[in-house]
């Protein structure tokens, strides 16, 4: 009878063994920043999550954007928090579900020198130059889908970053330049040397979205955890950066339909 004991406590300890420990999830985010940036902004969040939903989330920092479009693209991340042509995709094509988000929407304008009178309207832009981020930047794919016809496109002239495009738009190193909407009033407050021709529609914030492998009972955890008070301390160096105060719930519904900003993207299209 003994002998029977052990060899089903064998049979049982066998079986502990044939199955695979749950493997790590995945969190990540563009690389708009160094790997220490990327660190401080994000590391105490996975960190906070692991804590949160009892099993190891592990930021992984992307250096360069093809090869976080390329691990976006295959579905290696589990949870991600990026822009909302982004979390469209996601939606589409991995499954993905947003949970929370920054307040507020994002909107983008197009300006051109006060003084130059030759255009009134983007389309009047085709084929010429425009200070902007480079793709995949959700402000330059916004104002890019505008123009249908592949033919008759502006030429993208990269600036990395608003200021500098605005910059760059003033001094005439192209005609016209692209800006979120309150960052573009900040910047011509005193010289009034821009004006706008084309603004777009606004979009939903940034979001974190979970994927396939984040089952449903633990996005609700990490939903009421970044909701709750010890979540905006997590994510305080995050929050900071972007001037905001905390996440809010996001919906499906409004980030629906997104992904088609990226359809020239590469690798975007499937």
């Amino acid at each position: 009878m003994f002998q029977r004991f052990l060899s089903t406590l064998s049979l049982a300890f066998l079986a502990t063994l044939s199955v695979p420990a749950a493997a790590n999830l995945v969190f990540s985010a563009p690389p708009r920043e160094s790997q220490s940036g990327g660190a401080d902004s994000y590391a105490p969040l996975a960190e906070y999550l692991s804590k949160v939903t009892g099993q190891k989330v592990d930021y992984r920092y992307s250096d360069n954007w093809l090869s976080y479009q390329k691990e976006m693209q295959k579905g290696t991340y589990d949870l991600v928090f990026d822009g909302p042509h982004f979390v469209g995709w996601r939606m589409a094509k991995l499954g993905h579900v947003p949970l929370v988000k920054f307040p507020g929407n994002l909107s983008f304008v197009v300006i051109v020198k006060q003084a130059d009178t030759r255009f009134n309207s983007l389309q009047q832009l085709a084929g010429r130059t425009i200070c902007a981020h480079a793709p995949p930047n959700l402000a330059t794919l916004t104002v890019l889908y505008e123009f249908k016809n592949p033919a008759r496109q502006p030429m993208i002239i990269d600036t990395q970053g608003f200021a500098a495009a605005y910059k760059a738009m003033v001094s005439g190193k192209c005609v016209a330049a692209i800006l979120q909407t309150k960052l573009a009033a900040e910047l011509d407050k005193d010289a009034h040397a821009a004006r706008v021709i084309y603004q777009s529609e606004p979009l939903p914030n940034q979001a974190l979205s979970a994927g396939p492998r984040v089952p449903p009972e633990m996005q609700q955890k990490i939903y009421r955890a970044l909701l709750s008070d010890e979540g905006r301390t997590a994510a305080g160096a995050l929050l900071e950066r972007f001037k905001t105060k905390e996440f809010v719930p996001a919906s499906s519904k409004e980030y629906l339909g997104l992904g088609v900003l990226l359809q020239d993207v590469h690798g975007f299209d499937r």
